[in-house]
């Protein structure tokens, strides 16, 4: 794995990122747009994580610290480069990033019907916690 390179994402990288989110990720997002990535960039500009290899985008991950918990979201890997460790690389730059950022406990957004990546979220150490469920409300512009 000496040839897989993470970093911060770079407003360069955004239109990249949102064609392979396409391609790698499970579902879509509301926020899964320029203007939502380019925010979450410029708030945050170390948040969004890329895995390179040789230069071309092979994983990402969101890695959100709002001050109190840590949240990570669009773990994504190409399938070409899936089981290759790729998903465990991203996962340990968002923890090293939160353990720098003062961070305790990471939670991760995965989709239940997305069984293929529970092994990997597994093996990281993260387990399903049955007790909660995810509330959600979009909101809309007036």
């Amino acid at each position: 794995m000496s040839d897989l390179r993470t970093r911060a994402a770079g407003a360069a990288d955004l239109d990249a990122v949102l064609a392979f989110w396409k391609t790698a990720a499970e579902g879509t997002s509301i926020s899964d747009d320029r203007d939502g990535v380019e925010r979450l960039v410029a708030r945050d500009p170390s948040a969004l994580i890329l895995a390179e290899r040789d230069g071309v985008l092979v994983g990402t991950v969101i890695a959100g610290f709002d001050g109190w918990r840590c949240h990570l979201y669009r773990l994504a890997v190409h399938p070409d480069h899936r089981r290759q460790g790729i998903a465990g690389a991203l996962l340990r730059a968002a923890e090293e990033r939160f353990l720098r950022l003062g961070g305790r406990r990471g939670d991760a957004m995965v989709l239940d019907r997305n069984e293929s990546a529970h092994p990997a979220w597994r093996a990281a150490g993260y387990t399903p916690e049955p007790q909660w469920s995810r509330w959600v409300k979009p909101l809309a512009r007036t």
